[in-house]
């Protein structure tokens, strides 16, 4: 049995750490889940962590971390059970080294991914990690979530940008492991546990960061396609003409752009007839190559093969920021809208085609409703999110809304795809995880949060129901 923060555990806790428990501390940016907290503590450095830490151990209290609170899938809060002590990275953000010519960051937890991708360009770098949020997200959440972004096609996850991290374990033990490099074969592999493990088996308090050169040329276009199957055949066509080069592949519908329309009047689109189907392409080229001159050839030869009908390359900087205007807004477009339910899905890229087809064929059949369908075609990651017909309320729907998303995860989960692509698994989809998640493997799961975290006290309710 977990007891509640208070009193008796303030006392045991590092001098200053305590913070006035402000309401956003408890708080989810879709207003789901209404979180709780008996303490707020902001660590300024490791060892103070680990005190706390410590001292939850020893009186039992329940520890949920925090970053930026920008997890959209409950992970940040907790709803139920004693009320816990809210740990926030806020104060941890220092960039403690960066060896530019190693591409290697040491950032602590609570830097932001703004901050990050700032320092790593002020030394001629880059951190390839884009988000929407990257203003608030901090690289504690970004890497316990394993998040994804935008240029996953060419840099991969937030997994796949870490080479090592320094972490607190439930019971206070420090692990230093933030090292530098890319090979190292010396036993299991504790940071790649740790990320992805949403703060359930110990706090990730700084990383070592891969940094990647700075293309020398860049260039964006939006291209009109027929459909999602002609949009992975182009994705495919450039893959091959541009081996490598391919920086994202942006899948965007037609509702998209309709609703960009109603919550944004005056945000300028490039055809004044909505497309059904858009891609955006970024590409970022060596020194030498002409990225204008390849989405140029792109455009010719998915002309020549029936797969693009129309297109904008970007002629400057900022036309090509305001083209990624288009695709950043439209989860701010589907907020004004009000979503009935939204889903965060990854498929295997032959079955992206099938499976819009078969789910708004069996959506149309449930009611009368609209579908936004966006997201990271390269990675093969959706946003399909599901919206109320014109002139009704999501409210109408409330009934429907547990079926509709458990119809649409079967279908995914069928296909061989997941239910969480790149938000994670939280409260929100636990019970999914322990419904469609492979046996042996929620075994071995179990077994290592009950090997690390005897005491149940790390992010309770989180991941593993």
């Amino acid at each position: 049995m977990l007891t509640p923060a208070d009193d008796r555990l303030a006392a045991m806790l590092p001098a200053g750490v305590l913070r006035d428990p402000a309401p956003h501390y408890t708080e989810e940016p879709r207003g789901r889940y209404h979180g709780r907290a008996g303490l707020v503590a902001a660590p300024r450095d490791t060892e103070e962590c680990a005190a706390i830490i410590r001292a939850c151990a020893a009186a039992r209290v329940a520890v949920v971390p925090r970053g930026g609170g920008t997890g959209l899938v409950g992970g940040q809060v907790m709803t139920d059970g004693a009320a816990p002590l809210i740990l926030s990275l806020e104060r941890m953000s220092a960039i403690r080294d960066i060896f530019p010519e190693e591409g290697v960051m040491i950032a602590e937890s609570g830097v932001t991914l703004q901050a990050a991708r700032q320092a790593a360009a002020g030394v001629g770098r880059q951190f390839p990690l884009s988000l929407a949020s990257q203003g608030s997200a901090q690289i504690g959440g970004v890497l316990s979530t394993n998040a994804g972004g935008v240029n996953v096609l060419r840099y991969g996850n937030a997994r796949a940008l870490c080479l090592g991290v320094e972490a607190v374990l439930p019971d206070g033990a420090v692990m230093h492991d933030l090292k530098r490099l890319r090979k190292d074969n010396t036993g299991y592999d504790l940071r790649d546990l740790l990320i992805g493990a949403e703060g359930t088996l110990g706090i990730i308090t700084a990383a070592s960061l891969v940094l990647a050169p700075v293309p020398a040329e860049t260039g964006v276009a939006i291209l009109v396609v027929d459909s999602p199957a002609a949009a992975l055949s182009l994705l495919s066509l450039a893959q091959a003409r541009m081996a490598g080069g391919v920086t994202a592949f942006e899948l965007i519908s037609g509702q998209s752009l309709h609703f960009l329309d109603a919550a944004f009047p005056d945000m300028r689109q490039p055809f004044a007839e909505r497309p059904d189907w858009l891609v955006l392409v970024e590409v970022g080229l060596p020194a030498g190559l002409s990225a204008d001159a390849a989405l140029e050839g792109l455009f010719t030869a998915g002309a020549a093969a029936g797969l693009v009908h129309d297109g904008v390359i970007a002629q400057s900087g900022q036309q090509g920021a305001d083209l990624w205007a288009l695709r950043e807004h439209i989860p701010l477009a589907n907020r004004h809208i009000g979503a009935i339910a939204s889903h965060d899905i990854s498929l295997p890229l032959s079955q992206v085609s099938r499976f819009i087809d078969d789910a708004g064929a069996w959506l149309a059949g449930q009611g009368d409703m609209r579908v936004n369908c966006f997201g990271h075609l390269g990675d093969g990651n959706l946003h399909y999110n599901l919206f109320p017909a014109e002139g009704r309320s999501r409210d109408d729907y409330e009934p429907l809304r547990r079926a509709l998303s458990r119809g649409i995860h079967e279908m995914v989960v069928a296909r061989g795809g997941s239910f969480s692509a790149e938000h994670g698994v939280g409260r929100l989809k636990a019970a999914d995880l322990a419904r469609w998640g492979d046996p042996a493997r929620l075994a071995a799961m179990r077994a290592i949060k009950g090997a690390l975290d005897p005491l149940g006290i790390m992010n309770p309710g989180a991941v593993l129901a």
